[in-house]
């Protein structure tokens, strides 16, 4: 299925990212919004980071989310840097916070 509109602003297209569903005209995931979002990053700053989205983009993203969360949560988890691959700087400023 390539090139379909699933919500408002986020389609599929099997040539980007193996059909993960991501934001019209980019190559942003839904899920990195949806990780920014969950690290308590609010909608209104993730453009801030993220300056090829509007906030309607960002809003549609996590609409999505919501009515496909096991969806997201699942590309959140095959995509996530399995622990011994991370620095171990990084690791020890993860555990502090």
């Amino acid at each position: 299925m390539s090139g379909i509109n699933v919500h408002s602003y986020i389609v599929t297209d099997d040539s980007l990212l193996d059909g993960e569903p991501v934001i019209r005209g980019t190559k942003t995931p839904v899920r990195a919004i949806v990780e920014l979002w969950r690290l308590g990053m609010p909608p209104e700053e993730i453009p801030t980071h993220l300056p090829h989205l509007t906030l309607a983009q960002v809003f549609a993203a996590l609409s999505y989310y919501a009515e496909h969360q096991s969806e997201i949560n699942h590309y959140i988890e095959i995509n996530r840097v399995p622990e011994h691959l991370i620095h171990p700087l990084v690791r020890q400023e993860k555990a502090a916070a």
